[in-house]
This record gives structure tokens, C-alpha cells and sequence, in this order.
């Protein structure tokens, strides 16, 4: 099933502070064990991609990660794995192993796949990159739709248009929807034109760099540059602009009806918060445990315990709860909050009790 003209580039950024304290700074959330499947979620991203793009794997990190994600994933060479020296936002991260790829191959198709995200169906999400990969070689920016579950405001959107002749599923994007709230995202469900934004994107490396050399000129041309000469990595990175690709390509992309979306009919999870992680974990009697299931004792009560400290958790009467124990630290809260731990981050930078953070 390899697709030899596919690059797979794994952006592996952000500390994940809803997720705290399971997820730090030093340690974040794609670096974790978080669903019980014996790997973590890097290395889950890297086996689903791997049937398809073999050994053409790039993963951009933050450099204070690179020795980690190494370590990790040893198969990788030491070329594959693109450390940057401070973050820059998502463009950056790809663009610049875009920049690193057209060097190696002009024609090259890249597809970019978070390294924190769970999908237990590689099969059906591999049948949609494959698609995703032909509609890129017409130069199209790709995006895969995933489809909604439930009226989300976590989520992006993406609407889709007309089909495109020639190709089973892919339509063109009429437009991307910024996070709306419950009564907006369930009459976006309520068309059915609508679809998750994943942040997956599947292009040709030379169409990306051009397209952002219309929008970001100094951007794209940076990181051409940092490709071409790697030895000014240090002083051309602080310079580069920091925006995300769905701002800098995705949207006036489709303004000039340059993309298109593969609907994405598997189960897909971002890990976001301590809620969706609770739904990818086994629950026995409405309790889902990550750790040893010894170290938790839940009696009428709901919700998700994680006891990776040592220690035994007993909780009695509570439903919805999240109790989090890491030994250092200890997070209680409700799954319906789940989306506000990052206050309690922000809470002890501000305390600069950063060694927690």
C-alpha cells in the first residue's frame, strides 16, 4: 500500500495543558501512553502512517524534545527529525519540513499528521489519504474531514461544495467555521455539509511553499533558505512568521477554490482533554482507569481515575469525576471542566511554580 511519492510529517508540538498533570512541558502528551494500547501516541502516528509512506517519516519537535522523540522512534534517521530551537506555530513546523522534503524530491506529496491524535480504524484512514494523495498530485491542497459524532465546539468545521469529477469522495471546501458554539455546530450537523477540521493536510510540498510565498513571502522563503543552508537555522527562525497553516494556507486557499476534503468516516480523537480520554479508555461500572487498575477502588462512582503515582485512589459517591494522581500532583475536577485545566497551568506559571508546569 505504499505510496511512493508520500512524505508523512509529523508535527509533534504543544505541552498539552489540558491534560495536566499527566501531560508537561518537558513531557507532553504525544510523548504519553494515554490509551493502554503499549505505545504512545507518537509512535501510534508513526505505525499508521508507516504502510504508507515506509521510511519517507519527517517529525518536526520543539528542542527540548528531540532526544525523546529519538528515543522513541529509533527507526528514524537522524535527518528525519527536525528539532526547532523555540515554537513557531504550526506553518513554520511545516513549511519548514516541506522546504527540507522539495529539496530531496520537487514533486514530492506531503501529508501532515499531528502526532497526538488516536484512530483506531489505520485502514479506513489510510483508504483516505490514498484518496487525499491523488487530488494533491491536480495541486490541491487536501484537507480529511472527519465525520461529526456530536454538535462539538471544541472543533473547527469544514463545509464541503461540489464534488470533484474523477475521484470517489472529494469535494471542494466552501468554506472553514472557527470553533462555533452548541446551537451553531448542531445546525451545521443538521445539513450535512459539514465535516470536523482535523488539521490533516495532504499537498505537494512545491504547491504549499508557493502557495504561502503568495500570502507569507519572508515565511516561505526562510524556510527555503534554512533548507538549503541548515547552518542558519539559529538566526532565520526567530524571523520566521508565527501563524497557523489554517490561516496562512487553508483559508484563502479555498477563497480561490484551491482545496479540497476527503470525508473521513472513522473514529478520530485529538486527546483534548480528560473527557475525551475518558471515551477511548475501557470503563468497567461507568469508571475508566489509566494505570494499574489495582491502584483505583471506585465505588458509585463515574468517570476517569488515573493513579500513576504509587498510590491507591479510592473514590466513593462521585459521578463525572476525573481525579488525576502523578505522585507530584494531584488534579481533581469533572469531565463537564474538563476543558479549564489549563487554568490550573496557568495558574502556577503565574505562581512561577513552573517545576510543576
Amino acid at each position: 500500500m505504499s505510496i511512493p511519492d508520500l512524505w508523512a510529517v509529523v508535527p509533534a508540538g504543544g505541552s498539552g495543558t489540558r491534560l495536566w498533570p499527566l501531560s508537561r512541558a518537558g513531557h507532553p502528551k504525544f510523548l504519553l501512553d494515554l490509551t493502554g494500547a503499549g505505545h504512545t501516541l507518537i509512535q501510534g502516528t508513526v505505525e499508521r502512517v508507516a504502510p504508507l509512506a515506509e521510511d519517507r517519516v519527517v517529525v518536526v519537535t520543539g528542542r527540548a524534545h528531540a532526544a525523546a522523540v529519538r528515543a522513541q522512534l529509533p527507526e528514524l534517521a537522524a535527518d528525519q527529525v527536525l528539532a526547532e530551537p523555540s515554537p513557531r506555530d504550526s506553518m513554520a513546523a511545516i513549511a519548514w519540513a516541506a522546504a527540507v522534503i522539495e529539496a530531496r524530491d520537487p514533486e514530492a506529496v506531503i501529508g501532515s499528521f499531528a502526532a497526538d491524535h488516536v484512530i483506531p480504524d489505520g485502514e479506513a484512514f489510510r483508504a483516505c489519504v490514498a484518496e487525499a494523495v491523488e487530488v494533491a498530485r491536480e495541486d490541491y491542497v487536501v484537507t480529511i474531514g472527519v465525520e461529526p459524532t456530536f454538535p462539538s465546539t471544541a472543533f473547527g468545521y469544514i463545509q464541503l461544495g461540489h464534488r470533484l469529477p474523477g475521484h470517489s469522495s472529494a469535494a471542494r471546501v466552501r468554506q472553514f467555521v472557527e470553533k462555533p458554539d452548541e446551537a451553531r455546530a448542531s445546525a451545521y450537523l443538521a445539513t450535512g455539509e459539514f465535516r470536523w477540521n482535523a488539521g490533516m493536510f495532504v499537498v505537494r510540498a512545491r504547491v504549499l511553499l508557493d502557495l504561502l510565498a503568495e500570502w507569507h513571502p519572508a515565511l516561505a522563503e526562510g524556510v527555503r533558505a534554512i533548507a538549503a543552508d541548515p547552518a542558519g537555522l539559529e538566526e532565520r527562525w526567530p524571523e520566521l512568521t508565527k501563524i497557523a497553516i489554517d490561516h496562512a494556507i487553508a483559508e484563502p486557499a479555498a477563497d480561490i477554490g484551491r482545496v479540497a476534503v476527503v470525508p473521513g468516516d472513522f473514529i478520530w480523537n485529538d486527546v483534548g482533554d480528560f473527557a475525551t480520554l475518558r471515551e477511548l479508555l475501557p470503563a468497567r461500572d461507568g469508571m475508566a482507569v489509566l494505570g494499574e487498575a489495582g491502584d483505583v477502588l471506585a465505588l458509585d462512582s463515574s468517570g476517569l481515575v488515573a493513579a500513576t503515582g504509587g498510590r491507591t485512589v479510592a473514590v466513593v459517591g462521585i459521578p463525572d469525576v476525573v481525579v488525576i494522581d502523578t505522585g507530584d500532583a494531584v488534579l481533581v475536577t469533572t469531565t463537564q471542566a474538563a476543558q479549564d485545566v489549563k487554568r490550573v497551568v496557568d495558574a502556577l506559571k503565574a505562581a512561577e511554580r513552573t517545576a510543576l508546569t
